[in-house]
């Protein structure tokens, strides 16, 4: 993952309404979808409770294979300036 996206999630774990925002966004609504069409959410689940406690590897690898298409950077690319905003 790159440092750009390290930032946005170190950012958006301590902004809860800027989180929900993101989440309720166009961006997020396919965000979401990308990272649970492969298994209806069990894989961002597992990830999600581990980065709860303390083990963020698992949400890192979900987000650098999304990172690795074309459409999955271009979404981060623009959630991340939606973030800056």
């Amino acid at each position: 993952m790159d440092e750009n996206t390290a930032r946005l999630m170190e950012q958006l774990k301590s902004n809860p309404a800027q989180l929900r925002q993101l989440m309720q966004s166009r961006d997020g609504q396919a965000l979401m979808q990308m990272l649970t069409q492969k298994d209806q959410g069990a894989a961002l689940q597992k990830a999600a409770q581990s980065a709860a406690r303390g083990d963020p590897a698992d949400m890192v690898r979900m987000v650098s294979q999304l990172m690795q298409s074309p459409d999955g950077a271009a979404l981060v690319d623009r959630i991340n300036k939606a973030i800056r905003k």
